[in-house]
């Protein structure tokens, strides 16, 4: 049995896939706040979906910065500060998962589901952005780490201001944190909500839309200038804004490269596609980054 576990902010998401990666059963739990309830959620949702029996391989995509060895840090949406996790959870399944960026984890499911490309951008755009770059089926980190952590590349001087202490940064420029700061309007989906608003004609959604668009099409830009990939995938919460977002961003880059034949000649527009749609691609790129380490430890 291969299990792999989405955990975010407000809920954990246990899939087990088959051996082509296909979800044959799925759960959902609610994430627990601090180091304890967190386990506890995953073990829990492993249980349920194994019956008691031990997994053959477990990954986990979860939010913060990971470690070598799989511990997490600065995951502050769970109330976790530091935890080794992979140890934590062995101790409860009796088995060793792999754990990695929530981000990375759903790259590689996005990877998974887009076969004819060798490399992808998963570009996940929520609360704030940030990108996973897969080549060849597994994530690329960089030297520490860091590889598609975009979000605080400034890309408008004169754009909205950051809390990092910069202005224009792609995060807050199209996160979902700085929207909802600058549309400051109650909702549970303050992007979607200033799309509605633009389409409606109110100036200043259609100014806050503008500056998603800006962004999200740096972003991409930004993506394929640095590390060629075959696409950029639209992940995350914002994306189910559809061709609504996806639409505009293309024609932004269109436009950006009309003036530049070397831009041109990259296909910017073309090489931003949707996330595959109806697979929890969090869960199934967990569930592969487990099997491979399973598969690494055994000499497969």
């Amino acid at each position: 049995m291969r299990i792999g576990l989405d955990v975010g902010g407000t809920k954990i998401l246990a899939a087990l896939t088959d051996d082509e990666g296909r979800v044959v059963a799925s759960v959902r739990r609610p994430t627990g706040w601090g180091a304890d309830a967190v386990v506890d959620g995953i073990a829990a949702a492993v249980a349920a979906l194994t019956g008691g029996a031990a997994p053959g391989s477990v990954g986990i995509g979860v939010p913060g910065q990971i470690a070598p060895g799989g511990v997490v840090r600065h995951a502050l949406n769970l109330g976790i500060d530091e935890l080794d996790l992979a140890a934590a959870v062995a101790e409860r399944i009796g088995v060793r998962p792999a754990v990695d960026n929530d981000v990375r984890a759903a790259a590689v499911g996005a990877a998974a589901l887009l076969p004819d490309a060798d490399s992808i951008a998963f570009l996940n755009l929520g609360t704030g952005v940030a990108a996973g770059i897969v080549r060849d089926g597994m994530p690329w980190r960089g030297a520490r780490g860091a590889a598609g952590e975009i979000g605080h590349v400034s890309v408008d001087p004169a754009g909205p201001a950051c809390p990092c202490g910069q202005r224009g940064c792609i995060e807050a420029l199209a996160g979902g944190a700085g929207v909802a700061a600058r549309w400051a309007t109650p909702g549970s989906l303050p992007v979607a909500d200033v799309f509605d608003a633009a389409d409606a004609g109110d100036p200043v959604a259609s100014t806050i839309r503008g500056e998603v668009v800006q962004g999200v099409a740096a972003a991409a830009q930004l993506l394929v200038l640095t590390a060629d990939v075959d696409v950029v995938v639209l992940g995350g919460g914002v994306s189910h804004l559809g061709e609504r977002l996806r639409g505009p961003v293309r024609a932004a880059l269109r436009h950006a490269a009309s003036g530049s034949a070397f831009l041109r000649s990259l296909d910017l527009a073309d090489r931003v596609v949707p996330v595959p749609g109806g697979v929890p691609v969090g869960a199934v790129g967990a569930a592969l980054l487990g099997l491979a380490a399973a598969e690494a430890v055994s000499g497969v």
